[in-house]
């Protein structure tokens, strides 16, 4: 039996394919079209058959794309080195030189404001500095989280430890042994047991008749550190560079519990439980929000804190059509800057892509300006990379003088 032939595919004319490789073809073809009889020409291209040769080949520069480069690490010699090379590579590095970018944009900018977001372990992973280094620097001026990051962070700054969990020891030994695992780490029992006196001490010094939200709260216990601690932690920082903490899940968190527990605690004594009102944290977002032109949101992970710091934008909106008297000009968030592995088809807010966010009107399209990263790693792993590369770029720079300062104090919560 016999193959059958295959098809041949249409081929150019021989004359300029069996040209000499020093021969640009280009350069037969034009010759072809001059011995062509004259006569009108038609201006309309003709429609090539399928698989004909193709005439217009891209050279990258003709079409004003950017060349990628090899990671040259012999020409490395600090870490703003290694992100600026991974910039000019592709995939998760890629993304990452190019949030470092954007961060450093928020940061030369003189009329932006910086709001930023925290989900997940990552003061108990021992992130809780480059969260202090963001704040004394500057760059942050809202911070939004989770309340349990918040109580990792405080029980460090307190002096308390957190140590690598052994894989070798069962969950129901830990269990009894009093050690809460985050996934490797461990929180001791004994450490909660001890913000819980800490909570106590800061809430007995609040005044009869005052109502409570998470960032009055949590002035209050960095104002606490700041007395009586010595080591760094977000809540302290944040307290002496004023800048305010809200937590817009309070109650799923320590913190939340120890406050019912305080309460608890005050009506077994005959007293009136210590209000907390959390419509107090959204009005103060949203009028600091609103009296600044420029805002820039720096995200780690997604869930509540995200959403609730990019709904400001939508609020405004809908405030302004809803109650005409209320109505402001826009406010989209120019730079945006998220580090989250959770893919986007999977739905939740964590994982959807800032052009999602686009269509909610809560970040300025790249048409109008928007600048946007989005790094789909482990912000363990990136967010202090990041972070350190634009420390070496600006130096203290403009918005970092007051971590040149003294660290003082801003003035006392009024008890």
């Amino acid at each position: 039996m016999h193959a059958e032939p295959r098809a041949r595919a249409v081929r150019p004319p021989e004359s300029v394919e069996s040209a000499p490789s020093s021969v640009s073809r280009e350069f037969l073809r034009a010759m072809a079209r001059k011995s062509k009889p004259s006569g009108k020409r038609s201006t309309s291209r003709r429609r090539q058959p399928a698989g004909h040769w193709r005439h217009h080949m891209g050279t990258g520069h003709s079409d004003h794309l950017t060349p990628v480069r090899s990671l040259d690490l012999s020409k490395v010699a600090s870490v703003d080195d290694l992100v600026r090379g991974m910039a000019a590579t592709s995939f998760g590095g890629r993304t990452l030189g190019e949030a470092a970018d954007i961060l450093e944009l928020m940061v030369r900018d003189p009329d932006c404001k910086v709001v930023l977001t925290l989900s997940g372990a990552m003061t108990i992973a021992k992130q809780g500095l480059v969260i202090c280094e963001m704040i004394e620097r500057g760059w942050v001026h809202a911070v939004v989280s989770t309340g349990a990051l918040m109580c990792h962070g405080l029980a460090e700054t307190a002096g308390m430890l957190h140590f690598k969990a052994d894989p070798s020891m069962p969950d129901e030994q830990l269990f009894e042994k009093g050690y809460n695992r985050v996934y490797d780490t461990i929180e001791l029992e004994q450490n909660l047991d001890d913000t819980e006196r800490i909570m106590a001490a800061v809430l007995g010094a609040v005044p009869d008749g005052e109502t409570l939200c998470s960032h009055k709260l949590n002035r209050r216990i960095g104002e606490w550190l700041h007395r009586n601690t010595k080591g760094r932690g977000p809540l302290r920082s944040a307290f002496e560079h004023d800048v305010p903490v809200y937590v817009p899940a309070f109650t799923d968190s320590e913190l939340g519990l120890d406050y019912a527990t305080n309460n608890h605690r005050r009506r077994l004594a005959g007293k009136g439980p210590i209000p907390y009102d959390p419509f107090l944290d959204l009005e103060d977002f949203r009028e600091r929000v609103d009296a600044h032109g420029t805002w820039a949101i720096f995200t780690i992970g997604g869930g509540v804190p995200r959403n609730w710091a990019q709904q400001v934008a939508p609020f405004i909106d809908i405030l302004g059509k809803r109650v005409p008297q209320m109505r402001r000009p826009l406010k989209r968030y120019k730079y945006a800057v998220r580090i989250c592995p959770e893919p986007v088809h999977w739905g939740g807010l964590s994982g959807c892509d800032y052009s999602e966010s686009v269509s909610w009107g809560k970040i300025l399209p790249r048409s109008e300006g928007g600048r946007w990263a989005e790094v789909k790693d482990d912000a363990t792993i990136a967010w202090p990379l990041i972070v350190k590369a634009v420390m070496e770029r600006v130096g203290r720079g403009k918005k970092g003088q007051t971590a040149s300062r003294l660290r003082g104090a801003p003035p006392a919560v009024n008890a």
